[in-house]
C-alpha cells in the first residue's frame, strides 16, 4: 500500500534528507587515497548522530539478506554496484566509489547516494558517473503528478541505454517514508504510460545504477550483500529522495 504524505510530513522528510546530504558531503570530502571505508563509515555515523538522527542502514535486514547490514553507509568500490560493506582496504587514487546513506529523523527517513572518483578519475569513469547523474535527473524530471511509475523507469533506462551502459536486473528505487523501503517499486527501465499513477504526496527514492561493461547481470559476494559486475567493469549509483508535488518534483536530499 502506498502512503500519501501530508505537506508537513514532506517537510519533516526534508529535514531527514538534509542530514543525509551532510553525511554524504563529509564522506566525499574525506575520501582521499589511503583512507579506509570503515573510517568513512565512522565519519557518517558521527554526522548523523550529531544531528539527533539515527542511521537507517545499520542492522537493516531485508528478505534477501543472510545477515543484518553491519554499517551506517554502503561503500561500493570499482566493480561493486551497490550494498558494499565498508572494509579496511585503503582507497587508492583513481578508485570509483559509490556511497549510499540513509538517516531517520523524528520518525521520517531520507535516502541518497553519490558516486565519485578518488582524486582525478579516468575519463571513462567520469563519463560513467556523469551518465548516472543524467539518469537521475531524467527520472526526477518525470516524477510529476499524472505521470506513471513507468515514465520514471523509461526516462532512466532511455538515458542509460543511450550511453551504452548496463542496468542491473531487478534493482531500482522504492517508496520511502516512515520506513526506508515502502511501496511502490521504481524500476530503472520500463515502458512509459505503465504502472501506478503519480500524485501529490507520494515520496520515492529514485536510484539509477549503471554498469560500464554494458551487461545487466551481476553476482553477490560471499557476504550476501555486495553486488558486483560479472565482467569486472566498474559501476555507478546515484540516488535522491523525491516528493511528488503539484508544484513539481521536490528533491528532499539536497544539502
Amino acid at each position: 500500500m502506498v502512503e500519501i504524505k501530508s505537506d508537513a510530513a514532506m517537510d519533516a522528510m526534508r529535514e531527514a534528507g538534509r542530514v543525509v546530504a551532510r553525511a554524504l558531503a563529509a564522506v566525499r570530502a574525506a575520501a582521499v587515497p589511503g583512507v579506509r571505508p570503515v573510517e568513512l563509515d565512522e565519519l557518517a555515523r558521527g554526522v548523523i548522530e550529531e544531528a539527533g538522527a539515527k542511521p537507517a542502514f545499520l542492522h537493516y535486514r531485508p528478505s534477501f539478506a543472510p545477515t543484518p547490514f553491519p554499517a551506517v553507509i554502503c561503500v561500493s568500490v570499482n566493480d561493486a554496484i551497490v550494498h558494499g560493506i565498508p572494509g579496511r582496504s585503503p582507497l587508492r587514487k583513481g578508485d570509483l566509489v559509490s556511497v549510499d546513506c540513509g538517516a531517520v529523523l523524528d520518525g521520517w527517513t531520507g535516502d541518497s547516494a553519490i558516486s565519485f572518483t578518488v582524486g582525478p578519475g579516468r575519463p571513462e569513469d567520469l563519463r560513467l558517473v556523469a551518465a548516472g547523474e543524467r539518469c537521475l535527473a531524467a527520472g526526477i524530471a518525470a516524477a510529476v503528478p499524472g505521470a506513471r511509475i513507468g515514465d520514471i523507469a523509461h526516462a532512466i533506462g532511455r538515458e542509460g541505454r543511450a550511453a551504452g551502459y548496463g542496468i542491473p536486473d531487478g534493482f531500482g528505487g522504492h517508496g520511502i517514508g516512515r520506513r526506508m523501503h515502502e511501496d511502490p517499486d521504481v524500476p530503472n527501465e520500463g515502458r512509459p504510460g505503465r504502472g501506478m499513477r503519480l500524485r501529490h504526496g507520494m515520496v520515492l527514492a529514485i536510484e539509477p545504477m549503471l554498469l560500464a561493461g554494458g551487461r545487466d547481470d551481476y553476482r553477490h559476494d560471499p557476504d550476501g550483500w555486495t553486488l558486483r559486475t560479472t565482467d569486472g567493469s566498474r559501476a555507478t549509483h546515484s540516488e535522491h529522495t523525491v516528493a511528488i508535488t503539484d508544484a513539481g518534483p521536490r528533491v528532499l536530499t539536497l544539502p
